[in-house]
């Protein structure tokens, strides 16, 4: 709750839009930096977009080293509703692996790192799984922050007293404004008295997400779409780094360091929050120690790298 509160401050970003075969669009904010220099790819929490306080503070940390940096904004959060019915969900990684792909295809000797916070956490650990060693070389490392490994036990944890009063409401309010404005360009796409209704994820899923996305209900779209089955897969170097006293994320929904591979390391700390992890001082300094400790342990994997290709 602190971070849209207090953190303050906009970075120098450009946007792409990037046309995709479905005919929808996917919006791209970049940060200039030399062209040969590494390239941070960012993605977004639910109903946050690339202007969002952790994205702003983590391309920060990347500008401090000299990297360039791009938030992948998920359809409907730049600021502009997608043309399509869909919108995005905890496991589409169909954009993802395309934007990826255009990187890399514009830039064969780019170096690529990824970050996702909370949501594109659970995308970027889902997609690392499902293309396990055939992720694109250029991709050398990525980290997940405050991820929600197993949607249905967080589903459960936001639909609870405080939880839903505090976060699920905030979420709600927006998602179900972008059905509504939705609903005037594709009339009874979704029924819309039912999403006017819907005071839970599970009731929001039920009646949006599961329908538009070819879900047979909320459970099967949790189920399919949770990460914590893919983590065993994951053949790129990859920290893994939440709190124990996430209110969003259970500390019983984490994954147990002991039964990842070895390409994975994770560091779940006393205290966080969910993408919070505050340190310093206030006013005087407010940083977040996750983004940090992100772009050090990218910045470390890279380093590696150039030495292992040195020799």
């Amino acid at each position: 709750m602190w971070g849209p509160l207090v953190r303050r401050g906009r970075l120098p970003l450009s946007r792409e839009r990037v046309l995709t075969p479905d005919g929808d669009f996917i919006d791209l904010d970049w940060l200039a930096g030399p062209s040969a220099a590494p390239l941070l790819l960012v993605l977004h929490g639910l109903e946050g977009s690339g202007r969002s306080h952790y994205v702003t503070g983590l391309l920060r940390q990347a500008r401090e080293r000299g990297w360039r940096g791009v938030a992948l904004n998920f359809r409907s959060c730049s600021g502009e509703l997608n043309h399509l019915p869909r919108f995005y969900h905890s496991g589409d990684t169909g954009d993802l692996d395309a934007i990826v792909r255009l990187l890399v295809e514009r830039e064969p000797a780019a170096r690529v790192c990824a970050v996702g916070f909370s949501l594109g956490g659970n995308v970027l650990l889902k997609w690392l799984g499902e293309r396990g060693g055939d992720v694109p070389s250029q991709l050398a490392a990525a980290v997940a922050i405050s991820v929600p490994f197993d949607l249905a036990r967080c589903a459960r944890q936001l639909d609870r007293g405080f939880e839903r009063a505090v976060y699920t409401g905030h979420f709600l309010r927006t998602l179900r404004r972008k059905v509504v404005d939705k609903a005037l360009r594709f009339p009874g796409f979704v029924d819309l008295e039912a999403v006017r209704r819907a005071r839970t994820f599970g009731e929001y899923d039920r009646v949006v997400t599961a329908p538009l996305h070819d879900f047979a209900d909320e459970h099967d779209y949790w189920a399919r779409s949770s990460s914590g089955p893919y983590l065993s897969r994951i053949r790129r170097p990859t920290l893994l780094i939440n709190a124990l006293d996430d209110p969003i994320v259970p500390a019983d929904g984490l994954p147990d360091p002991r039964t990842l591979p070895p390409e994975i390391s994770a560091e779940f700390t006393e205290r966080g929050g969910h993408a919070g992890f505050f340190e310093g001082r206030w006013p005087w300094r407010f940083e977040s120690w996750a983004e940090r400790r992100a772009v050090d342990f990218l910045a470390g994997v890279l380093a590696s790298g150039a030495v292992e290709a040195s020799r």
